[in-house]
């Protein structure tokens, strides 16, 4: 087995043998335990539970907003919906993993519903950029997630940086967490730019534009709900107040499964367990943390077994640390604010190849300034 490239930070350790095919085959084996446990089986009432008390809240949220009336408590209702949002957006993420129901078509259509009526993002976006994510995570242009963007992830794309990004890229690591109130936003506009610049083809065009349609449709409904009801400004700030929760919700779920983690090199070989396990990181916590985040805390399990039920993963993780242990796997695990601090220090040493060498704090170091 070819070893991920060794980022600053992280330490990446071969497995105790070096043969890719013994690797796999105890990937096989592996897949054979989960399996006879019973671990891939769907849980369809743990998500209709799941979902009857998400739809009763956002009842719950609308009522409130209607009874609130000219106030600025409604600010709070921005604040529960944006965080009623983000979980809708975790079960349609789960769909469209097929988690939910056995048949495709049925997670398919569930995903839809949920992405575009309810969340107001686009699905096939998403499913087209998580497929790729899934795929190969945290390697080398192959990995939509970690392309530049007003975030960059690798130091080549900080040192490339021009301008404002270059300003950007210098503080990104500090800058995370605001810039992840811009999220939100950022979602419903790619959705309408993924679906207005898509593929042509016949059945692609028809799936894009009754997406465009439905996306369209519920953002504002929504919207003019929102003007009609309250004064202008108090408009402005409810939206404001939802998108940002939104995002920072989002973003704070998604950031610690592997930013900080080994980045691969385009062109190496790397074996399937190896690769989904050093590129992902756990965060520990109980049945509290599954549900806050989605599932997304048990990120090692969920690469190894994209279609596994959120309540499975939990026993999925004891019998996959073993796995890993006896192979000398690296199995990385950490409390969420230790993830947090993680990705905002890996943000900033990356951020360090766009600043100025005489401004960068290595170079000060070295020359004992």
């Amino acid at each position: 087995m070819t070893s991920a490239a060794v980022r600053p930070g992280f330490r990446a350790t071969r497995p105790r043998t070096d043969d890719p095919g013994a690797v796999t085959s105890t990937y096989s084996a592996l897949s054979r335990t989960v399996r006879d446990a019973g671990l891939l089986r769907r849980t369809h009432g743990y998500y209709f539970w799941m979902l009857g008390a998400l739809t009763l809240a956002l009842g719950g949220a609308v009522a409130g907003f209607v009874l609130l009336g000219d106030s600025w408590f409604q600010l709070l209702v921005a604040g529960a919906l944006g965080l009623i949002l983000t979980q809708f957006a975790f079960v349609a993420h789960e769909a469209s993993h097929r988690q939910v129901f056995t048949s495709g078509k049925a997670n398919d259509r569930l995903g839809r519903v949920l992405a575009n009526g309810v969340v107001g993002i686009s699905h096939s976006w998403w499913m087209t950029k998580h497929t790729r994510h899934h795929a190969n995570p945290n390697r080398i242009g192959k990995d939509p997630d970690i392309a530049p963007d007003t975030v960059v992830f690798l130091s080549e794309d900080a040192a490339a940086a021009k301008g404002l990004q270059a300003l950007i890229n210098r503080y990104q690591g500090w800058l995370f967490f605001p810039l992840l109130t811009l999220e939100g936003l950022n979602l419903h506009v790619t959705a309408f730019r993924s679906l207005l610049t898509g593929g042509r083809a016949r059945g692609d065009v028809r799936m894009r534009v009754g997406e465009l349609v439905t996306i369209t449709l519920r953002l504002s409904l929504y919207a003019a709900a929102v003007f009609w009801v309250l004064p202008l400004g108090m408009a402005f700030a409810f939206l404001g107040v939802q998108l940002a929760v939104f995002g920072v919700y989002m973003g704070a779920s998604f950031a610690p499964n592997h930013k900080g983690m080994a980045i691969i090199p385009e062109n190496s070989k790397i074996d399937f367990l190896s690769k989904q396990v050093l590129t992902s990181r756990n965060i520990r916590g109980g049945w509290w943390m599954n549900i806050l985040m989605g599932g997304l805390n048990f990120q090692i399990e969920h690469h190894l077994f994209p279609s596994m039920p959120r309540p499975h993963l939990a026993r999925a993780r004891e019998i996959v640390r073993e796995h890993c242990a006896n192979l000398g796997l690296p199995y990385t695990e950490t409390s969420l604010v230790q993830s947090y601090g993680i990705v905002v220090r890996y943000l900033n040493r990356v951020g360090l190849s766009a600043r100025d060498p005489f401004d960068c704090p290595m170079f000060k170091q070295l020359r004992g300034v």
